[in-house]
């Protein structure tokens, strides 16, 4: 039995389809060297030139350990690493529990 549980970033904010209200200084970063993303329904800004797998470390999650849809498709596992965050990508964000 595998269950879904949403993903929580390095400050502990719960990340779903759904409003969130994040920390002021996560949105606040220089509009020059950002870009315009959400990540899980939320609006997000991160720096430009950086990979998937590099937001994930940024957002304190394990690139290993989740699974990642951009614009409504699913990235392999294998690409993470090489795939660039572009402005205005949309980003879902889940991890497996296993159980039994």
């Amino acid at each position: 039995e595998v269950e879904v549980r949403p993903v929580q970033d390095k400050n502990y904010i719960t990340h779903l389809r759904g409003g969130v209200q994040l920390p002021i200084w996560r949105l606040s970063m220089s509009v020059d060297q950002s870009l315009s993303v959400r990540v899980n329904g939320d609006h997000r800004r991160v720096n430009a030139g950086i990979s998937i797998f590099t937001m994930l470390n940024d957002l304190g999650l394990d690139p290993g350990r989740v699974a990642v849809e951009r614009n409504l498709e699913v990235v392999p596992r294998g690409q993470i690493r090489e795939t660039m965050v572009e402005d205005g990508d949309d980003f879902e964000i889940v991890h497996f529990v296993g159980g039994g």
